[in-house]
């Protein structure tokens, strides 16, 4: 049987032999899910009573990229837990490849994330009547929106925005380039700057096709974002150790936590696969930018 069959049987049991809530059984079934989705991008995509112990292991590694915090990671493992001493109930499998695996310690340090309502505040405390608010609100709507990195950022070029179509394209590490969705509140902060600051600069020549600049024309720097984002932190009264790189925690975070498909939340982030040995499974432009409109907090949805 394949997985969503498995996973049917499964929410009968929670509901009818162990009366769990609506809201206690759709989590479990977030989690189960979750480990579907990465048993698909293994070359043998194995079957529930396929999964070993080596495969959980990988699939805690594997989510752990996404920054969520070991707590999340613990809450995770407990539905895939539930999931497997079920199939061994039903005596579907003879031995339970979670028995052994451990949930991740809740000490560990892990980056921190910020809480939507946390980035709402950080937002509120620009004063968008300067040119500087005006261009750092689109700076922190972009990193929020598309879980970039800075040094992708502080690159992305004017012609490599498709804002008609909702797209951004980036340059990644080793010089990869990929698409990725971009929210409407970052579309329209980023065209607020770009038509009422951005030119009125006297924009250097090595610069002419850079979206986010300084006072000068430059390009910004990576340090610059980094001061730019502790300054906004301790304005909003925010005491975590932030870094522009929070807000692409926040951005798979919330995405996950709200249900979002793995595989599109590593396409966005332009995360490789696990091993070079898997199949990579390409996502299609249309499942990205729902994924994007379905769990992104400032998309329309609250997280769940």
């Amino acid at each position: 049987m394949n997985w969503s069959i498995y996973i049917q049987h499964f929410k009968n049991y929670l509901r009818l032999e162990r009366s769990m809530s609506e809201n206690s059984i759709e989590a479990y079934l977030r989690d189960v899910e979750k480990l579907s989705q990465f048993a698909s991008m293994l070359e043998r995509n194995p079957t529930p009573e396929k999964i070993d112990e080596r495969d959980i292991a990988d699939f805690l590694e594997y989510i752990n990229q996404f920054g969520l915090t070991a707590t999340s990671q613990a809450r995770i493992l407990s539905g895939i837990k539930a999931f497997y001493r079920y199939l061994a109930l039903e005596n579907i499998i003879l031995t339970d490849p979670t028995q052994l695996i451990e949930a991740p310690k809740t000490g560990r340090k892990l980056p921190d994330t910020l809480s939507f309502p946390e980035i709402e505040q950080m937002l509120e405390v620009i004063d968008v009547s300067t040119n500087e608010g005006t261009r750092n609100r689109a700076i922190l709507e972009v990193l929020y929106s598309c879980g970039v990195r800075v040094s992708e950022l502080v690159d992305l070029k004017l012609t490599n925005c498709y804002f008609d179509i909702g797209f951004i394209r980036v340059v990644g590490k080793g010089n990869k380039m990929r698409l990725v969705p971009i929210g409407r509140d970052a579309i329209k902060y980023t065209n607020i700057y770009l038509e009422n600051i951005r030119n009125q600069l006297d924009i250097k020549p090595d610069a002419e096709d850079i979206v986010f600049l300084n006072r000068r024309g430059k390009p910004l720097t990576r340090v610059m974002i980094f001061l730019i984002i502790k300054d906004l932190a301790e304005r909003a009264g925010i005491h975590k150790n932030i870094s522009p790189h929070t807000f692409r925690h926040s951005f798979a975070t919330h995405l996950i936590e709200g249900g979002a498909d793995l595989r599109a939340v590593q396409e966005m982030l332009g995360h490789e696969s696990i091993t070079t040995t898997e199949i990579y499974t390409h996502l299609d432009r249309a499942f990205l930018q729902e994924t994007l409109k379905s769990y992104h907090p400032r998309e329309g949805k609250k997280l769940r």
